[in-house]
């Protein structure tokens, strides 16, 4: 928490605090008494679009020294990418970002908009080729870089958990308690992060992780009490297919997170839908399937407390946000 608490220092140079907004409806639809509330923690509203804009800023304050005029090199599914490329902009450090070909448009537009540079691969065969590390491992050689974690670095960890720090201060100021915590899970910098900050404000929480059902490596990795990897991970969430939990981020995640809901995409698409017409907000797939969780997961939500949901980013291009709606979750 003390890596955490110096992170908050970092952050407050640069971002204003995302949004956590009361959802009455989300009330409504679990059917929650008067005295408990349900929160979204919309990070949706950052510079980058999502929250990994948190864990690389923090990550480029404390290893710019490092860094001198050297390239800042890492792989990224999109959101880190910009997160990593706003945090290069800050800075003034050169960022080249290694990105699968078939990314979101939106994803490719926020990264150049910062002035990053991209390479990409294909990820349909990445489980085959291991183009992915290869070719990041090529850019930091070739060009002197230093590669940054999109969440297996303790910096990245703490710099997420900022967020957690601001959940848990915002409610308490009010008095409230939390019963249930979700937050999506992939490699676990996002979960790690807030893990440490909720745990900390609020011992008594229900920390509970989401991942997909065709990702769920972490769900696996709980059951067999070590980190298991992932041949190919499949889903609609192309924020959340990592192979398996960072090194770094599996000892947090083993001791402070109880539960975790494996999501169907079909359900995802279903908390889309639900969250556009409920809350017109347009979300990536990724940030989305917490709310698929609380909604369709059929979890266990008795207690005393407020639920809280993290909304990890909304960086989805319009085209197959449409096609994601269009999709029959009856």
């Amino acid at each position: 928490m003390d890596d955490v608490h110096r992170a908050q220092i970092v952050l407050a140079e640069h971002l204003s605090k995302a949004p956590l907004i009361r959802s009455y409806r989300l009330e409504q639809a679990l059917g929650l008494p008067a005295s408990r509330n349900v929160w979204i923690k919309d990070y949706g509203w950052t510079p980058s679009g999502s929250f990994k804009c948190m864990g690389a800023l923090n990550w480029m304050a404390n290893n710019c020294e490092q860094i001198g005029d050297r390239p800042v090199v890492a792989h990224s599914s999109g959101n880190f990418a910009s997160g990593l490329a706003y945090a290069g902009s800050r800075f003034n450090k050169r960022v080249t970002i290694v990105m699968p070909e078939s990314a979101p448009k939106v994803k490719f537009d926020l990264t150049r908009s910062f002035g990053a540079e991209i390479q990409t691969y294909d990820i349909t065969t990445d489980h085959q080729t291991h183009a992915r590390s290869k070719l990041t491992a090529a850019i930091v050689e070739n060009e002197n870089g230093v590669q940054a974690s999109p969440y297996d670095d303790p910096y990245v960890i703490a710099g997420n958990g900022v967020g957690g720090v601001e959940i848990g201060d915002a409610l308490r100021q009010q008095g409230r308690s939390i019963s249930h915590f979700f937050c999506q899970v992939s490699g676990g910098g996002l979960m790690a992060g807030h893990a440490l900050a909720i745990a900390d404000c609020f011992p008594e929480a229900e920390i509970v992780g989401v991942e997909p059902s065709g990702a769920n490596d972490f769900q696996q990795s709980l059951a067999a009490d070590e980190r298991v990897r992932l041949k190919k991970p499949m889903s609609i969430c192309d924020g959340l297919l990592s192979y398996d939990v960072g090194e770094h981020n599996w000892p947090i995640l083993r001791r402070d997170v109880s539960q975790v809901a494996a999501v169907e995409d079909v359900s995802t698409c279903r908390a889309m839908k639900w969250l556009y017409d409920n809350h017109g907000l347009k979300t990536e797939p990724s940030g989305a399937i917490t709310t698929a969780a609380v909604l369709y997961g059929g979890m266990d939500l008795s207690g005393e407390g407020d639920i809280v949901i993290v909304l990890s980013g909304r960086n989805v291009d319009n085209d197959a946000f449409q096609t994601w709606l269009a999709t029959d979750g009856a």
